[in-house]
This record gives C-alpha cells, structure tokens and sequence, in this order.
C-alpha cells in the first residue's frame, strides 16, 4: 500500500510565495465566520422580544414552515445532532411553544408541532427575516445567490472532511 499524498500537503519550499498569499483578508472562511457572528448578533437583537435564541428560532423557521415534523426530520433539516436538538425542543416546549409526542403511526418517531403560542410568533419572526435581508443591503434575489455560493463552499467542504482519513491521535 503505498502513501497517497494528502490534499493539504502543499509544497510550500517549492511554492514559498503561497504563505505569503494566504492572509486573513483574502481567507473567504474567515469571511463567512465573521458574518456569521454577525448575524448572530443580528437576530439577537431583532429576536430579544420573542425571547428566542437563534438556533430555537431556526427550529420555529422549520415548524411555521411544515406546521409539524419528526423530530428525525427537524434534525436533518437543520443539520443538527439529537444531543444538540434535544435541548433546544425542550426549552421550546416548556415554555408552550412546541408539542411533543410519539407518533401515532410510528412510535420510534417523535412528532414536533408548534402551538398557537409558537405560532403567534411567527409575523416577529418574518420580520427579523426580512430585515436582516435590508439592513445587510441585500435583495432577495442576491440573498438567495449568497446563500447558494455558501451552501456550495458548505456541502464541497463536507464531501472533503468526509474523504479525510480519520485523525490517528
């Protein structure tokens, strides 16, 4: 079995002028990560009257979306593991925003539904949406090419992790 090279080895003796080229303005990840806490900071502000977190609000998205879904579903939409997912249900529930019960087709899934309370919340949640679009100078139609150039960098990055042998230590 002979050692194939790595993606990530990159001849910089050969290529010393790439280490000088690669600088935190031109990193596109450094980019998404500072405009993600950005928004953030954004829906925080835009969110604080419903009382909702920006990962509890992007499980109401989904619920005034589908108006219910599996618990399973909720987690492959927003690409979240049930350890992280959990929590955020509960804490929605206790505070009359969502329903959870067994399904009655199926009782290995758990039904999520949002109730009038969590419903109610949806038009302050619209409008975060909305001005989050605005007040970032953005229209809908250039929203919608961003977040299809980021979703591209997100599942390209995913398949690459993915092919990475696992780390030995």
């Amino acid at each position: 079995m002979t050692d194939a090279p790595s993606p990530l080895d990159i001849d910089f003796v050969a290529h010393p002028e790439l280490m000088d080229q690669v600088t935190l303005d031109v990193m596109p990840c450094f980019a998404i990560y500072s405009a993600a806490n950005a928004v953030t900071r954004f829906y925080r502000k835009a969110l604080a009257e419903t009382g909702l977190t920006y990962p509890q609000y992007l499980v109401m998205m989904v619920l005034w979306e589908t108006r219910g879904v599996t618990m399973k579903a909720l987690g492959e939409r927003l690409g979240l593991d049930s350890n992280t997912l959990t929590p955020l249900v509960k804490k929605l529930e206790a505070r009359g925003l969502v329903t959870r019960a067994r399904s009655k087709a199926d009782e290995r899934l758990l039904d999520i539904a949002p109730t009038d309370a969590g419903m109610a919340l949806r038009r302050t949640g619209c409008e975060a949406a909305i001005a989050m679009t605005v007040n970032a100078g953005e229209t809908f139609e250039s929203q919608a090419e961003l977040r299809a150039r980021v979703m591209r960098v997100r599942d390209g990055l995913d398949a690459f992790a993915a092919d990475m042998p696992a780390d030995p230590a």
